[in-house]
């Protein structure tokens, strides 16, 4: 993998940040990603020594350049089963995220839910560099502390900022972002906050053209269940998988497996005859050979995710 370049000094990142905020107040405060709705992003230009302009970062296209993930709080084991980053900016200049909704999806006459597919953009050098900017500057992570947790709140969840660009390698937790900012911390959070707002609705409402992310891999998440007799299980379709191939569980204490893993290609998803599944479905019942019931939850994978 190609080795970027010695990091820029922390001022002068700022300082570049500040600089390339004034020059987006004159176009726009969002990057653009290349091509139109409904068009495939063009692919990355590979490039044995890859220059990279202004704000150093890595160029991988599995590199983790800036991300947000929320989780945690008071929510159902599923949902945190299936929880995942919202946005990541990739080295490559890939963009992965979850479009924003007021309104979640609601499960079918099946009881099966497909959650909304995620989307894919490319943004390129002068985009990046714009991004990372706000981030590094305006949004906060450039001075930013590991940790910011809001007192009283313990059942809020957590804003996990991850960002690696400048020479700023971190991740910034912050607790109830949002919720309430009257916390001793309140200026870092005003900056955070604006920060989760961009990233979270990135093409703000559909209006910034980008795809459909076809994920080449799935999280299966499998948990033991009761007999249920409102619910229609889905046979069981892969011969040369069983229950026991998902591990990492832990038991559901009735001797069942809960929570257990097991990562699936594309294929094997397809073999359940779900339709679309690109982003990902809660809500299926799985009656094995063995004549027990199964929750499966399908989580997308993201390029750096192995398991």
């Amino acid at each position: 993998m190609p080795k970027p370049t010695a990091p820029v000094a922390l001022a002068t990142v700022v300082s570049l940040a500040l600089s390339l905020a004034l020059v987006a107040c004159g176009s726009s405060s969002t990057a653009s990603p290349a091509g139109s709705a409904g068009a495939s992003p063009p692919p990355p230009s590979p490039s044995a020594n890859p220059t990279v302009a202004g704000i150093d970062h890595p160029t991988g296209a599995t590199d983790i350049v800036l991300r947000i993930e929320q989780g945690g709080g008071f929510v159902a084991p599923d949902f945190l089963a299936s929880q995942a980053p919202g946005f990541t900016l990739f080295g490559d200049g890939k963009v992965i995220f979850q479009q924003h909704v007021e309104i979640f999806p609601e499960p079918g006459p099946d009881g099966i839910t497909h959650n909304r597919s995620w989307r894919i953009a490319q943004l390129d050098e002068g985009q990046i560099q714009e991004l990372l900017g706000f981030a590094l500057g305006p949004g906060g992570l450039g001075t930013a502390k590991e940790s910011y947790l809001a007192g009283g709140i313990a059942d809020a969840p957590d804003t996990t900022f991850t960002i690696n660009a400048g020479g700023v390698v971190k991740k910034v937790v912050v607790s109830a972002l949002g919720i309430d900012p009257a916390q001793s911390d309140q200026a870092a959070r005003l900056a955070f906050q604006a920060l989760a707002t961009r990233l979270q609705d990135f093409d703000k409402g559909g209006t910034i053209g980008s795809d459909v992310y076809s994920p080449e891999q799935y999280r299966g998440i499998l948990s033991s269940r009761d007999p249920d007799p409102t619910v229609k299980p889905v046979a069981w379709p892969w011969p040369t998988i069983k229950p026991t191939d998902f591990g990492g569980g832990s038991d559901n204490g009735a001797g069942g497996v809960f929570m257990a893993r097991r990562t699936m290609t594309a294929a094997e998803v397809a073999a359940l005859g779900l339709g679309d599944t690109t982003g990902g479905v809660q809500g299926l019942v799985l009656k094995g050979a063995d004549g027990k019931l199964y929750s499966l939850i399908l989580r997308p994978m993201l390029p750096d995710e192995t398991s």
